[in-house]
C-alpha cells in the first residue's frame, strides 16, 4: 500500500474521532480529538491488511491516536471548518427542493450521515425523517443545529 505521508509531516484532523473502542481508558463514543486539530504522524501501520492507520501526536492535546487516511489533510491544505458533523440532528431551515418539486418542507428534521469538503463549499449528505430511504446533499447554509435550537 501506498501511504500518503510520511513520519513526520504535519496533518490536520478533518472529523472529529471518537473512540472505536480500540482507546484505553476512555469509554466508547468518547470524543478523542476534535476537528481542524493538528499533529505529527509518528507512526504508520494497517489495520485488516487494507487500511492504512496513521499514528498521530496531537501536541496541543498531548494525545497520540490512530486516525485513518481519509480522516486527514495535509497541514498546508485548505481547511474549511464544518459547523455540523457525521451523526448529528439537524433541521432545515427553508423548503428543499429536488428537480423543482418541494421534498423537504422548512422546519423537518434529519441527520447528517456524511460532511463533503469541496474547494469552494461545504455540502452535507443528509437523511430527513420525512423522507425516508433517501439522501440528499444540502448546502450549510440550508441547515440548523438541534442542538442550537434547544438552547435559543
Amino acid at each position: 500500500m501506498i501511504t500518503r505521508w510520511d513520519l513526520g509531516d504535519d496533518v490536520r484532523v478533518v472529523r472529529n474521532v471518537r473512540n472505536d473502542g480500540t482507546y484505553p481508558g476512555e469509554q466508547v463514543g468518547a470524543l478523542l480529538v476534535r476537528r481542524g486539530s493538528t499533529g505529527a504522524v509518528i507512526d504508520i501501520g494497517t489495520f485488516l491488511q487494507d487500511q492504512i492507520i496513521y499514528t498521530v501526536h496531537f501536541l496541543d492535546i498531548d494525545r497520540i491516536v490512530g486516525c485513518r487516511e481519509e480522516e486527514l489533510i495535509g497541514l498546508d491544505e485548505p481547511w474549511f471548518p464544518s459547523a455540523f458533523e457525521s451523526r448529528e440532528r439537524v433541521r432545515a431551515n427553508r423548503v428543499l427542493s429536488l428537480a423543482s418539486e418541494t421534498r423537504i418542507p422548512s422546519g423537518a428534521i434529519g441527520e447528517v450521515l456524511q460532511v463533503v469538503r469541496k474547494p469552494d463549499e461545504i455540502l452535507y449528505h443528509i437523511h430527513f425523517d420525512c423522507l425516508p430511504g433517501r439522501t440528499l446533499a444540502v448546502p450549510e447554509s440550508a441547515l440548523i443545529s438541534l442542538s442550537e435550537l434547544n438552547h435559543v
